[in-house]
């Protein structure tokens, strides 16, 4: 073998070498020959041609992207800070590749330009109360957008909505004032219970005679059992006007 055969077959083996790529169980390979899409490239070693061919690989796996802090203005016209996460997965490689220039950023800046408009439909109130429904809308959203890219939104959570602090302080208030509402509102009934009880009490002492005699001594005796106490000596008004019958009847 002669020295010109010994380098024509190593030349042959060095771009053999430089020409095997690795495809990955999680990735797919988006081929092109001159500068045309060829096909799709699934896992494991494949020849790529250099000069004439080129492959890009797309990580196929669920990617987790953290919708930055957006300034937004509720239906009622609050200024409110929120964050959101989506989470998504590449279904089309070709179409990734081919249809948008960057899906990772168009896929951040369609969640941020539709969480915006979302807050902006509902008001604050809603906002706090329908979390989970909001997001069910912006996820539906971003993935019909997202479709023609070859983009599957999995779904789409809000982590926090941040109140600005006067805001906050006003909600403290009107909370508390609540509360307040509640408890005076359970003091009046409370006083109204309490007001029919005494007034069914003074009918059944009335309607019984004696009744309020023995009631009397019933209170003297409960605060005659500590020494402590002053003992308040009460009489009855039948007794006060039987001994105005007395002293009118003598006295005649």
């Amino acid at each position: 073998m002669d020295i010109v055969s010994v380098y024509g077959i190593g030349f042959i083996l060095f771009i053999l070498l430089i020409s095997i790529r690795e495809v990955k169980q999680y990735e797919r390979g988006v081929k092109f020959t001159l500068g045309k899409f060829t096909k799709l490239v699934e896992p494991g070693w494949r020849l790529v041609i250099p000069i004439f061919q080129k492959m890009t690989k797309v990580d196929i796996r669920v990617k987790a992207v953290d919708v930055p802090d957006q300034e937004a203005i509720t239906e009622d016209n609050i200024s409110i800070r929120i964050n959101a996460v989506i989470y998504y997965k590449v279904k089309d490689a070709s179409r990734a590749i081919l249809e948008v220039e960057n899906f990772y950023w168009a896929v951040s800046q369609l969640a941020q330009t539709t969480m915006r408009n979302a807050v902006g439909s509902v008001t604050l109130d809603t906002l706090l109360k329908k979390r989970d429904e909001i997001a069910i809308g912006i996820k539906e959203i971003v993935d019909k957008a997202s479709d023609p890219w070859g983009i599957d939104v999995q779904a789409v959570e809000l982590k926090d909505v941040v109140l600005p602090q006067d805001l906050k302080r006003t909600m403290a208030k009107e909370a508390e004032a609540e509360r307040e509402r509640r408890a005076v509102i359970i003091k009046a009934k409370g006083e109204v219970t309490a007001s029919n009880d005494l007034a069914q009490a003074a009918k059944t002492l009335a309607e019984s005679p004696g009744a309020l005699h023995l009631r009397t001594l019933q209170s003297i005796n409960d605060l005659s059992s500590d020494t402590s106490n002053t003992t308040i000596w009460m009489v009855p008004i039948e007794a006060m006007r039987a001994m105005e019958g007395f002293a009118e009847k003598f006295g005649k």
